[in-house]
């Protein structure tokens, strides 16, 4: 393509947007419409605005700064081939999950006397079930269970999926009576 200076037309820098999505979307997949105007040029050589809807198909298991490019959808312009739209995955905060990598993380508060005697985490996961997890043994500061297959999916195989790791937050009692001190000293055999 030759502009009418007879240079070569050069091509604009790709515009780039953040695609803001749940962990929810991430995790089943979603549709998202985004509407967009740019100018395109008629046969004139003119410039006319044009609004137009692109479809982008998210995928189960894209992580943060995936890239999803829809070439030459930028403004055009005489002796200029119209940059690319790049859309870039962006994670919204999730009130119970944190993604690390695949696999999902919750952080639970307990009290000192569950992380001693056994605790049940109930979860509800990103694709609305219901989660159970029976806990044992003794929940000491650093402990993580974890569920294997419960994290995300994978984006090249979204059959399988990574885990979910829960960590703790063992709230310690502020101050104990005299007669608490004495019974925890006995009960632990101290």
């Amino acid at each position: 393509m030759f502009g009418g200076g007879g240079g070569r037309a050069v091509k604009a820098a790709p515009i780039e947007r953040k695609l803001p999505c749940s962990l929810e979307e991430l995790y089943k997949g979603t549709t998202k419409k985004m509407k967009i105007s740019r100018e395109i040029a008629d046969a004139s050589g003119k410039t006319i605005p044009v609004e137009e809807i692109l479809t982008i198909d998210v995928k189960p298991g894209w992580k943060k700064g995936t890239k999803i490019t829809f070439p030459e959808k930028g403004n055009e312009k005489p002796n200029t081939i119209a940059s690319d739209l790049v859309f870039i995955i962006d994670e919204k905060p999730h009130p119970v999950y944190t993604r690390d990598g695949n696999d999902l993380v919750a952080t639970q508060k307990i009290p000192l006397a569950d992380a001693l005697t056994g605790h049940t985490v109930h979860l509800t996961t990103l694709d609305g079930r219901s989660l159970t997890v029976p806990i044992s043994s003794v929940i000491h500061p650093g402990y993580e269970e974890v569920v294997r297959g419960e994290g995300m999916p994978l984006p090249k195989e979204p059959s399988k999926k990574g885990n979910l790791r829960v960590k703790f937050d063992i709230k310690f009692p502020a101050r104990l009576t005299p007669d608490q001190k004495s019974g925890v000293k006995r009960l632990l055999g101290q």
